[in-house]
């Protein structure tokens, strides 16, 4: 029997996009603010993290993030989130290797946490129902990642177990509270270094290349 997983998971911001951090620096470098300066206020700050994961759960909608983060950057509230990754574009090879695991008869699925979803929406223009098996954002399920319980409901839409998936994420944490579960994890750092790994775990080309 193959030892190859059949299932995989992917991360949504920082894997399917450009990488998160460079997208905020250069938000700070637009409005004239410290480097660091975001991290320090959101996510190094205990009420900043509080507000990001009531919105990742959906307890607070975007906008009212948008208001109540601004003062702490010393900012207009205005599209903030939207503003923070305007810079944020499709990561076209890990895009292209969902779509090769996909034909190669690999079952894909999205499940990320979500900065919400109005007045900007992150999954704009990635079209994730038609492409993907399976979507679960963690406001609309009340639930965010590293919880077991999202990890379980991306597993039932596939109709797999863990230990028939890979979860690939740019957060280690994540990756880490998958592999507790039962998938084989990879953290996401370099594009070609996470196609590699998940060439092997899948057993299919994920390249056009060969």
């Amino acid at each position: 029997m193959s030892s190859h997983r059949t299932g995989l998971v992917l991360d949504f911001g920082g894997v399917l996009t450009t990488p998160l951090l460079p997208a905020v620096l250069a938000f700070e470098q637009r409005e004239g603010l410290a480097q660091g300066a975001c991290i320090n206020a959101l996510h190094m700050d205990a009420d900043g993290v509080r507000l990001t994961h009531e919105l990742e759960c959906g307890q607070i909608t975007q906008a009212e993030w948008n208001a109540a983060a601004a003062p702490k950057l010393g900012v207009s509230p205005d599209n903030l989130m939207g503003r923070i990754f305007a810079d944020l574009r499709p990561e076209r090879a890990m895009v292209a290797a969902a779509a090769a695991a996909k034909r190669g008869g690999i079952k894909v699925g999205i499940l990320s946490n979500s900065v919400g979803l109005a007045p900007w929406n992150l999954y704009d223009g990635y079209d994730l129902d038609a492409l993907y098996h399976g979507v679960v954002i963690s406001e609309l399920v009340g639930m965010r990642k590293p919880e077991p319980g999202i990890f379980e409901a991306m597993l039932k839409l596939l109709g797999l177990a863990a230990e028939e998936c890979v979860f690939v994420d740019d957060t280690e944490e994540y990756v880490q509270a998958a592999e507790a579960l039962g998938f084989a994890g990879v953290h996401a750092t370099q594009p070609e270094q996470t196609i590699f790994r998940l060439e092997a775990l899948l057993g299919v080309s994920l390249t056009d290349s060969h």
